[in-house]
């Protein structure tokens, strides 16, 4: 872990040192740490990417950490930001530029090792987001993210990463399109080129121009099949910004499960979430809260810690061996080895129900908003879809699925009881192509429905709505 700490009050940096290596010997752990006493400093070195976790304080001389992070977020989108301060009052600013944390000094010992503890597992799963390049440096990770194009001269490819790195293998291309081209961010505009959608800053008939000043020829016969998935990346990017800014799922406002036993307190949580246009449902018990998610998607669980029966804890843990659904403590319990037990359970955040009503909505739109753009792997009881590696398990074992197959229940998974007609899907899976009637789509769905009703017979998954279309209803 790669490990960035800013703070002017050198004996507050001091502290964090030590709390540093003694997390580092009692985890026999190797990070690499850099310390600074001033966000100038820290600004001016930054370059993007060369950090997974920033400790910031707020009130500093000069530009203040609030300030610093809007600069580091235009370097850097993923890096993991905790703020550092002696009061509580900045909280809200700070997630208001994608805090991951906030943190009251003296910083409490226990808690910062749980909360590097949890971070070092989300890194280790980003880690498997990319693959592993024998290169002639040496063996690097690579991950997808930072992977600007792919070229080949020769027998030799070069792998151009976002930082200007680049990485040089004595192989073909095709030993790594494979890889490459079943993520959907990947394309070959030419038999010598892959360019990472994600990267581009505009294209024309004959080249793309990379965010890096690059340019990449576009072969004559790749030209539309190029500028076609650019404008559906640009779109499918739009569509999720402009959801996000509107807290709304791409199918509607953001479905919010809310677990507790007390009335009172489940009316102000909801009347909160529901002026922020979310729609809840509630659950006054564990049982409730297990049957409600297994029956349908929800952006969110909030979950009450005491409460009859089983507590919030053991409810977390059935719903996490359930769904992917992230989870969200929400306690009057304010003792830190109740919220480490919240964490250990599986919980993502802890709020307490001391919380100022912005601070509390700020930090669950913030947690659905990293949860969505970090999942990897989509659970419907007994199916799972795993996006890295692009298989289907049911039951733990696995479904064999061709691409398309593969895509369209993805692409129908990820609106559970949405009704998609059949050119809705055939745009989703074969672009611009001319509509054939929905032959293509009947026969692949046909077999898909097969293979998941052979695999288990007991869920259907995707249904067929008479005159309309298909849903997936797990």
């Amino acid at each position: 872990m790669r490990i960035a700490v800013c703070d002017d009050d050198e004996r507050e940096l001091s502290r964090i040192q030590k709390l540093i290596a003694e997390y580092q010997a009692s985890r026999n752990k190797d990070l690499e740490c850099h310390y600074f006493t001033n966000s100038t400093d820290f600004i001016c070195e930054l370059r993007g990417g060369e950090y997974d976790l920033v400790l910031m304080d707020v009130l500093m001389p000069g530009i203040s950490g609030i300030q610093a992070a809007q600069e580091i977020r235009t370097l850097d989108k993923n890096v993991k930001l905790i703020f550092v301060s002696a009061s509580p009052e900045f909280a809200v600013e700070s997630y208001n530029v994608g805090a991951y944390h906030y943190l009251l000094k003296p910083v409490d010992t226990n808690s910062f090792f749980t909360l590097l503890d949890k971070i070092a597992g989300e890194l280790s799963a980003q880690a498997e987001q990319g693959f592993v390049l024998r290169s002639r440096d040496g063996i690097v990770q690579i991950a997808f993210a930072k992977l600007a194009y792919v070229e080949v001269i020769n027998k030799t490819v070069f792998f151009h990463l976002t930082d200007g790195t680049v990485y040089e293998v004595t192989a073909t291309l095709a030993d790594f399109e494979g890889t490459l081209l079943s993520r959907p961010e990947f394309l070959k505009t030419h038999r010598s080129y892959l360019v990472n959608l994600s990267h581009i800053q505009s294209i024309d008939i004959n080249c793309v121009t990379m965010k890096s000043g690059a340019d990449i020829p576009v072969s004559r016969q790749r030209r539309s099949q190029v500028q076609d998935a650019y404008m559906h990346f640009l779109h499918q990017a739009d569509t999720g910004s402009s959801a996000l800014s509107q807290s709304k799922r791409p199918d509607g406002p953001w479905q919010i499960l809310l677990v507790d036993d007390n009335s009172a307190d489940r009316t102000i949580w909801a009347d909160i979430l529901k002026s922020h246009g979310c729609i809840v449902q509630l659950a006054d018990n564990g049982e409730d809260a297990l049957r409600l998610a297994a029956d349908g998607f929800f952006d969110c669980v909030l979950l009450d810690v005491m409460m009859p029966g089983e507590d919030g804890f053991s409810i977390c843990e059935r719903l996490n061996s359930l769904t992917q659904m992230p989870i969200i403590f929400l306690s009057c319990l304010t003792e830190p080895e109740k919220q480490m037990e919240g964490f250990w359970a599986g919980g993502i955040d802890y709020i307490t129900k001391d919380t100022p009503a912005e601070l509390f909505w700020t930090k669950v739109e913030t947690r659905i908003r990293l949860a969505k753009s970090e999942r990897t792997q989509l659970r419907y009881g007994p199916l799972l879809i795993d996006l890295t590696k692009r298989r289907v398990l049911v039951d733990d074992k696995e479904l064999l699925l061709t691409p398309i197959e593969f895509d369209i229940l993805w692409r129908l998974s990820e609106h559970t009881g949405h009704v998609f007609t059949p050119e809705e899907i055939y745009g989703m899976i074969w672009g611009s192509q001319p509509w054939d009637g929905g032959q293509l789509v009947q026969m692949h769905m046909s077999r898909l429905r097969r293979k998941l009703e052979k695999a288990c017979a007991e869920h259907h998954f995707i249904e067929a709505v008479w005159g309309q279309g298909y849903r997936f209803a797990p």
